[in-house]
């Protein structure tokens, strides 16, 4: 999928008039119906199948519905789940780009991922109770890089509390393993299934603490796919499978050097010359010497303590020149040449080459980072940016926006 883009000065992003908030819309049973239609390819592909648990019970009622996010095929997943149910969805503002009229009649609410948000409270409200329509939510926010889940907003008992609506939750099992994120849109042969059920009832809603619902939410959204991979010996044989595996697996435990390529089914340091490759299940195995990482996500979370040591002893600094697309409106991205991206102790600095941009986020703006791979078929990006406008930087030259994810993640910890 791709996204429309314009190249225009900077000076034209200054006298873009930011969107006019709308309320959502209830969503037209004619779209819905015409996703679920165009899904069947690929939920038949996968031999797609679902449980569930105390839905039927619900019936009409809305319910605020918290589902995992692996790839594109969990949307299609939520309509062959709840169709005919109508059901708006939150989703990130550049999904709108150049679909705007589209997405609102499919009840989508926009907003800016990883930015504070007063307004997305008011709109989730206003679809569930005055529209009287469910609300889909992806709480994680990103896509998982690692199979694994990625932090929950720790506000979110206390919205559950606020809405008092019914939660149902939708956990997916294969869709991570079909199409992970880091290889490149290729997709591979794996059943996917996923079981929907009801966690909290009004009742629960109204005995649980707003701490007791995010801390069941937490244990709810633990999991980890290539664990499941192995344990339940699921095969991919797909001989790309790591393809672009140095996206997540940026630093060789070998020489701690950060220069690994992943191509085909193996994954190797460029500076050492240690080669691992990728079995059918998920695992990593030295061709020659110690295995040190079998399992990806140990691989990631050594690469996470790595990147903490470096902020602790002050040595961790990303300085990458970029190019620079900034989200002023729903008409476009608009390109607007080269810039400078620096993310260090004190947080987020970019400049465009004119200096008509200066803008910075600090350590403590938010818990996690807009991060993604490949983003709409342009590259690896980092996004950041407030509630007025966001700003896509696709790094040139060897930059790892996984790295950058993880100093995010833990330099909020500490502070």
């Amino acid at each position: 999928m791709k996204i429309r883009t314009k190249k225009v000065p900077f000076s034209y992003i200054e006298k873009i008039k930011p969107p006019k908030h709308r309320r959502p819309q209830k969503p037209w049973w004619i779209l819905g119906a015409l996703i679920r239609l165009i899904s069947l390819p690929d939920l038949w592909a996968t031999r797609f199948k679902f449980t569930s648990e105390g839905i039927k019970e619900l019936k009409k009622e809305p319910c605020l519905i918290l589902m995992n996010h692996s790839s594109f095929i969990d949307l299609e997943i939520a309509y062959r789940i709840f169709f005919p149910k109508r059901f708006c969805i939150v989703c990130t503002s550049d999904g709108f780009v150049g679909k705007s009229f589209l997405m609102r009649k499919l009840g989508c609410i926009p907003t800016n991922k990883f930015v504070t948000d007063i307004t997305l409270i008011g709109d989730i409200i206003h679809a569930l109770k005055k529209e009287k329509v469910s609300v889909l939510m992806y709480p994680e926010a990103s896509y998982s890089f690692d199979g694994c889940a990625t932090p929950l907003p720790r506000k979110l008992g206390v919205l559950i509390k606020k809405l008092d609506v019914p939660v149902v939750t939708v956990m997916t099992d294969g869709a991570f393993l079909r199409d992970p994120l880091y290889n490149g849109l290729q997709k591979r042969k794996v059943k996917v299934s996923a079981h929907a059920k009801c966690l909290f009832n009004k009742e629960d809603i109204a005995r649980l603490s707003a701490e007791e619902l995010s801390n069941i939410l937490d244990h709810e959204f633990t999991f980890d796919n290539f664990a499941r991979q192995y344990e339940t010996k699921t095969e991919v044989n797909a001989p790309f499978r790591a393809d672009y595996l140095e996206r997540i697996l940026y630093k060789c435990p070998a020489c701690k050097c950060e220069e690994t390529v992943g191509k085909g089914t193996k994954l190797t340091c460029k500076a050492c010359g240690k080669t691992y490759e990728m079995d059918k299940y998920g695992r990593m195995n030295a061709i020659e010497g110690e295995t040190e990482f079998a399992h990806i996500p140990d691989w990631y979370n050594w690469e996470r303590e790595c990147v903490k040591k470096e902020i602790e002893n002050g040595s961790y600094t990303l300085d990458t020149e970029v190019e620079l697309g900034v989200l002023a409106d729903y008409k476009a991205i608009y390109k607007v040449g080269n810039g400078r991206l620096v993310h260090n102790l004190d947080g987020f600095s970019l400049t465009d080459k004119d200096g008509n941009l200066i803008f910075s986020q600090g350590v403590k703006a938010c818990y996690g980072l807009y991060a993604d791979y490949y983003w709409y078929e342009i590259g690896d990006v980092i996004c950041i940016g407030d509630k007025k406008r966001l700003y896509y930087c696709f790094p040139k030259g060897k930059t790892n926006v996984a790295k950058a994810r993880l100093a995010t993640e833990e330099m909020y910890k500490m502070k």
